[in-house]
Formats: C-alpha cells, sequence, structure tokens
C-alpha cells in the first residue's frame, strides 16, 4: 500500500471522525443522522406547507384565525413543540392535536399515522429536534425523561 493511500485513509477516518463529533456537539446521535435526513425530507413533503419550510409556523401563530382554530405553529425554537416531551410530539403527530387536547378541541391539522409509519413520524421529530439549540433541546430531553419515568 503506497504512502498516499495511507494517508488518504488517515484523512478519510479523521474527516468520519470529525463529522460524528459534530453530530454529537449539536445534540444528534451519529446513528440518527440517517433518521434525521430521511425526516427533513418526509417533513418537506408532508409538513412544510402548514408548518413552514424553515419550521417557521404561520404567520401570527398564537392568534385564532377567523375558523376560530389556531394557526399552525413553528418547529422552531420560537414555538412551543420543544415544550413537549416524545410521546405527546409522536401523538399529536399521528393521531392530531385533537387526539392529545380532547375537550372538543378542533384543529386544522390531520393525524398522519394514516400517511406515515410510526418509524417515519420519529424520523420527522428527529430532524425537527436537530434544529433547535441546545438549550431547546436539553429541555425536550429532560421532559420526554420525566414522561418515560411517570410511565414506568
Amino acid at each position: 500500500m503506497s504512502r498516499k493511500a495511507v494517508a488518504l485513509g488517515i484523512v478519510a477516518g479523521l474527516s468520519a471522525l470529525a463529522a460524528i463529533a459534530l453530530l454529537w456537539h449539536f445534540g444528534a446521535n451519529p446513528s440518527d443522522a440517517a433518521a434525521i435526513a430521511q425526516g427533513r425530507q418526509l417533513y418537506a413533503a408532508n409538513c412544510a406547507s402548514c408548518h413552514g419550510a424553515n419550521l417557521e409556523g404561520q404567520p401570527d401563530w398564537k392568534r385564532p384565525l377567523p375558523s376560530g382554530r389556531m394557526p399552525a405553529p413553528p418547529h422552531d425554537a420560537s414555538g412551543h413543540t420543544w415544550h413537549h416531551p416524545d410521546g405527546v410530539l409522536f401523538r399529536i403527530t399521528k393521531e392530531g392535536p385533537a387526539a392529545v387536547v380532547g375537550n372538543g378541541y378542533e384543529s386544522d391539522m390531520p393525524g398522519l399515522g394514516n400517511v406515515l409509519g410510526d418509524g417515519e413520524i420519529r424520523a420527522v421529530l428527529a430532524f425537527i429536534k436537530s434544529t433547535w439549540p441546545e438549550r431547546e433541546r436539553a429541555y425536550q430531553a429532560q421532559m420526554s425523561r420525566r414522561e418515560k419515568e411517570k410511565a414506568q
């Protein structure tokens, strides 16, 4: 094996390690990189039309629409998605907000359980969470841990 081949192998290995370190630094498990990429595509195809291509939500998302229903909230750090644990986010996505809120709540968001499989829903959520700053990801992770502890 030539020195050039060995050097290229070392550079490739170091590049891979650097990419893994960046993923860990930004809160994504390296094994989730494929899920995040898939989630980005699924979000663009199924969610962006209402929640925005940049996760920005609809304008005036805190004020009811003329129909009385609430606009689609942002999923970036400016919204409240990161305030909810994983189980709630999964259920809202799969069954729709009305299934979680109850009391006759009406929403323009349908559940996506007939469109996306469970793994695809988790991928969309992984993508959304991957865009949050560290503080929001840490808070949301803590909420998810508490949710799991209560379920046990």
